[in-house]
């Protein structure tokens, strides 16, 4: 089995994110989302259990929301435990081609290389070229993907102002309606 891995702060979760998973399930069997701990150096993040439910809205047989790795601090890390689990199953890490550029700063990348990357090309960046630099030769290029012009920053700025009009281009209703419920990015 195919099993896409994606990793994110996702705060908040956007229709971006859920076309991209969509999207990528025509070269997957299944995407586990993995929502990450609060160690990243980010502006107002909320609590991973937040980001994890407002996921779960999108749950289903192939797109599998993860509780349980989300403090492991490193991607390497993640895809280590993975591999434990799902030990006959192909894993591929889902980054954006932008991720390429220092991809030799990531924590022991080299050991990410051992299963395989599907790239988003994006941002008019020579994926071949850092492919080439780093030695990467386990991927899946996606090219057939729309720029998606939607960031969590621009959704938390919104937020502030309550344009909801605006809000519900980019975020699902249910999303907004657990975001308003509990109060979050005020």
């Amino acid at each position: 089995m195919k099993i896409g891995i994606y990793v994110g702060s996702f705060n908040p979760v956007h229709k971006a994110h859920v076309k991209i998973v969509n999207h990528l399930l025509k070269y997957l069997d299944k995407i586990i989302v993995i929502p990450t701990g609060n160690y990243w150096d980010k502006n107002d993040l909320i609590s991973v259990e937040h980001r994890i439910n407002m996921w779960k809205f999108y749950q289903n047989e192939k797109i599998i929301i993860d509780e349980e790795h989300n403090n492991l601090k490193y991607t390497y890390l993640i895809l280590n435990e993975l591999s434990k689990i799902y030990p006959n199953d192909e894993l591929y890490l889902i980054i954006g081609a932008d991720n390429l550029i220092d991809f030799d700063k990531w924590q022991n990348y080299q050991d990410i290389l051992k299963h395989q990357l599907l790239i988003i090309n994006r941002d008019n960046i020579d994926t071949k070229y850092y492919l080439n630099k780093f030695n990467i030769k386990n991927y899946i290029i996606v090219s057939d993907l729309e720029n998606q012009n939607i960031s969590s920053t621009m959704i938390r700025d919104l937020l502030k102002t309550q344009n909801k009009k605006e809000l519900n281009k980019l975020i699902n209703s249910k999303v907004l309606d657990y975001i308003t419920k509990y109060n979050l990015y005020q």
